[in-house]
């Protein structure tokens, strides 16, 4: 398990009243943020002078989805080991992230795809800024959207609000996610980082057994929906192997709109 100082993509502060502030350092989130995304919970499950996490993104951004280039082509990064790493990791960032009994508030000062985005939405409390520009982004490289949504969205802002986002993969301004039930709240982006240390410094002079057992017992209602995630999961894990999901990936790369095999009037196999 991981110490704070061992961390590479994440960096922390300590504020007053138990408040630990983390920033995401990386852009684009590669295979060791991706797992620090993960661990990072853990690491603040033993950490006895932590009552509340906060997690922002530094500058502009909170966090810009994978960094598709990490591994050079598409193919490479469609290697079986690593869309398998992958799901894993996928799954780990939530089930931690509810696993901690302590708050997480989520700082989405920037735009949020991805992991970042499962992360972001996924905290307990979420502020956001009201231009902030969000997507799941799933079905615009072809695979199915496996990360956290099946699982939370239609929760948070309804089924068919959830399957219209997740079947379009359109961008969402933050004024939007909140008026719809997806964030908590929608701030000034100037202000979206003050507000979320003001509720945490707030929660963090609370009474802390409750708090945790409130969290604990509303997270089993998220729980009852672990199996569709977990096969969303299992189902992008699939669809990475398929052509559509390379054929994804390349148009990205190329900044250019996906062909998609599939849509060609064929039959799927």
């Amino acid at each position: 398990m991981l110490q704070y100082h061992e961390y590479k993509s994440l960096s922390f502060e300590r504020r007053p009243n138990g408040v630990l502030l983390i920033h995401i350092e990386r852009i684009a989130a590669d295979a060791r943020t991706h797992d620090e995304f993960a661990e990072v919970w853990r690491t603040i499950a033993r950490d006895d002078e932590t009552r509340v996490a906060v997690i922002t993104g530094r500058g502009k951004v909170f966090s810009a989805g994978g960094d598709l280039k990490e591994h050079g082509s598409p193919k490479e990064s469609l290697r079986s080991d690593r869309v398998l790493r992958s799901g894993k990791v996928a799954l780990d960032i939530v089930y931690n992230m509810l696993d901690l009994d302590k708050p997480i508030i989520s700082a989405i000062n920037g735009v949020a795809v991805g992991a970042g985005l499962a992360v972001a939405l996924t905290a307990d409390i979420s502020i956001i800024g009201e231009e902030v520009r969000i997507t799941d982004g799933h079905s615009r490289i072809g695979v199915a959207s496996g990360d956290h949504a099946v699982m939370l969205w239609p929760w948070m802002c309804g089924m068919a609000k959830a399957k219209y986002y997740l079947l379009t993969a359109d961008f969402l301004t933050g004024a939007e996610a909140e008026r719809i039930g997806l964030v908590s709240k929608a701030a000034p982006a100037e202000s979206v980082l003050e507000e979320a240390l003001a509720v945490a410094d707030r929660l963090g002079r609370g009474p802390q057994r409750a708090l945790r057992s409130t969290k604990r017992s509303l997270n089993h209602v998220l729980r009852s929906a672990a199996p569709a995630f977990e096969l969303s999961v299992a189902l992008e894990t699939i669809d990475f192997y398929q052509e559509d999901a390379l054929e994804g990936l390349t148009a990205f790369q190329e900044k250019r709109e996906p062909r998609f095999p599939s849509a060609s009037g064929g039959p799927l196999t």
